[in-house]
């Protein structure tokens, strides 16, 4: 659906995206992760022809956007961060303007107006000027007029941005529906909320991309080993003794507190970390020591995300990154 090949935007001296390559397949949700800066809100603005690029290519279901323009854009309903809305204007009148800017007319243009009302949830705000709105309800008008044209792309950039717990979960429910009839592109910053609605997720760090996978293999394969930390008051070295007969660990790392304590970090690759608790248990009941704490760190992908990004230094480092996106390349920022 689409393919982004070479991507490269410069500033004068700053590059903003270097090189980015990558395929998005229809009907699925995907999730365009990184760090603020990381070079996501100029990829889209490319991506949807609002901005042009120094070097590379954007296809939108074959359509080059630069290229043939006018039948790429007829495919893509784009929210930026800063929704385009009149503010004097009520949500009715404001996407029966955007409609016929999209060429709607007649009959049409009013079902399509309907259908979108109704599809975000904003019937009951429809003849309210927008001003009065709800920055939660104003990302709704947003989203609505990014439906009209009957697009098959969404590409919405950080939706859930400034937004309440109550309204980040409801324009996240409404990401979910779409996804049912058109695919979604987003982008954001915050890990957990992509992990929630996605089926993919590509991420980006200084304009490149570093991994690009499901939510389960980038926890599975990418993310350091399982770790367990605990806290003990017995000493440094019989901390290491007592741990010298338990298997399966791959690193330990002690650091002693001025009260006192040590605490343990210590990294398995056993596929159950809760097998290494449970023998760090035995193994200080049996030295007759206590286990002041005991935690389970489990894979999650803030981890992720900082490894790959940390890694990058002007290229891919991690090799099973490396091997994930080569796979892709030949199945089809």
């Amino acid at each position: 659906m689409i393919e982004i090949s070479h991507l490269t935007k410069r500033y004068g001296e700053h590059l903003a995206v270097s090189d980015l390559s990558f395929t998005v397949d229809s009907g699925q949700i995907y999730g365009f992760l990184g760090p603020n800066g990381a070079g996501k809100s100029t990829t889209m603005n490319i991506m949807t022809g609002c901005l042009s690029a120094t070097e590379g290519s954007v296809r939108i279901d074959g359509h080059d956007i630069f290229e043939e323009p006018g039948q790429a854009k007829k495919l893509i309903g784009y929210l930026p961060e800063q929704p385009p809305l009149y503010l004097n204007e009520t949500p009715e009148e404001y996407l029966r303007f955007v409609g016929e800017a999209k060429g709607l007319r007649g009959s049409e243009l009013e079902r399509q107006i309907d259908e979108v009302i109704a599809q975000t949830g904003i019937e009951e705000v429809a003849h309210r000027r927008i001003s009065a709105l709800s920055k939660g309800y104003k990302q709704r008008v947003g989203i609505a007029q990014a439906l009209l044209g009957s697009p098959k792309v969404i590409i919405l950039d950080e939706p859930t941005v400034g937004l309440d717990p109550i309204q980040i979960i409801e324009i996240r429910d409404l990401i979910k529906e779409l996804g049912r009839t058109h695919t979604v592109l987003f982008s954001s910053h915050i890990l957990s909320e992509v992990q929630t609605i996605c089926d993919q997720i590509i991420m980006i760090a200084k304009g490149r991309l570093v991994a690009f996978d499901t939510p389960e293999n980038l926890e599975q394969h990418l993310l350091s080993p399982n770790q367990v930390v605990l806290t003990t008051d017995a000493g440094a070295e019989e901390v290491r003794a007592l741990l010298g007969g338990v298997d399966h660990i791959t690193e330990l790392a002690l650091e002693e507190g001025e009260d006192g304590l040590v605490t343990a970090r210590i990294k398995t690759d056993l596929s159950s970390v809760y097998d290494l608790s449970r023998a760090l248990f035995f193994a200080f009941a049996a030295g007759g020591r206590a286990l002041l704490e005991l935690t389970v760190k489990k894979a999650n992908l803030e981890d992720i995300f900082l490894e790959l990004a940390e890694a990058d230094d002007g290229g891919l480092e991690a090799p099973a990154v490396e091997i994930e996106l080569e796979e892709r390349e030949v199945d089809g920022e």
